[in-house]
C-alpha cells in the first residue's frame, strides 16, 4: 500500500511530537541541543532542487528515536527542505508494517524520503549498522571486565534491580562517549539518501 500525500497530512509536525511526549523529553532536548549542525553536512539538504517529504514512524519510550530524532528534526529545521510527517508506531501499523527491518521486525525510528510525487528515495530504519556494532562491541567489553553483569545474552529486564541499574547506566554512560561519533554516522546515513536527487 503506497503512502498517500493525504496518509502523509494526517501525521504530527516535529514540535507536536515533542509536545506530545510523556517521557524521555529531558533527554531528547538534550540531544537537540548538543546536536551541532555542521554547515557542510547542512549543505546536501539545502541544496536541494524540491523540498523533500520525511515520514516518519517514532515512539517516545524508544532509546534511537531519542538519539537520532533529533538529528532529524535539527536537518529539517536548519535545511528548510525536510518537510516531516511524524506517526505514532503503534497507532499506525499499518504504515510500520511496510517498512519491517529485515522483513520482520518494528523497529524505529523509520525515516521515508519521498519526492514531491511520494516517490520514494530512500529509508533510514533505526540506526546506522556502525552504530550497532560499535555498540556491540563496547558491550562485550563492558560485560569482560564487569563479570557481576552476568552474561550479555540475559535480557536487561529479567536481571535484579541490584544489576540491572548499574549496567544501565554503564551502558548510557557507553553511549554518550560515542554520541559525537554515532551522530555522524546518522548524518552520513541520510545524507546518502538524499544525494540520490542530486544524481
Amino acid at each position: 500500500m503506497a503512502v498517500t500525500p493525504e496518509r502523509f497530512a494526517q501525521g504530527m509536525s516535529y514540535d507536536a511530537f515533542k509536545t506530545q511526549m510523556t517521557r524521555n523529553q529531558e533527554r531528547f532536548a538534550e540531544n537537540e541541543r548538543q546536536f551541532q549542525v555542521d554547515p557542510a553536512d547542512i549543505a546536501v539538504f539545502e541544496q536541494l532542487p524540491q523540498p523533500l517529504n520525511v515520514l516518519v514512524l517514532a515512539e517516545d519510550w524508544c532509546g534511537d528515536v531519542i538519539d537520532n530524532l533529533p538529528i532529524l528534526g535539527r536537518l529539517a529545521g536548519a535545511s528548510g527542505k525536510l518537510n516531516l510527517s511524524i506517526f505514532l508506531r503503534d497507532q499506525n501499523l499499518d504504515l510500520m508494517d511496510q517498512y519491517l527491518k529485515d522483513g520482520q521486525f518494528r523497529s524505529i525510528p523509520v525515516f521515508v524520503f519521498f519526492d514531491q510525487h511520494f516517490n520514494e528515495l530512500g529509508r533510514f530504519i533505526e540506526r546506522p549498522d556502525s552504530v550497532t556494532e560499535r555498540r556491540a562491541k563496547l558491550r562485550q567489553e563492558l560485560y569482560a571486565a564487569h563479570p557481576e553483569f552476568g552474561s550479555p545474552d540475559t535480557p536487561i529486564s529479567q536481571l535484579p534491580e541490584e544489576v540491572r541499574t548499574p549496567l544501565t547506566a554503564a551502558l548510557a554512560a557507553q553511549r554518550e562517549q560515542t554520541k559525537a561519533e554515532d551522530n555522524l554516522d546518522v548524518v552520513r546515513a541520510l545524507q546518502a539518501i538524499v544525494a540520490s536527487v542530486h544524481a
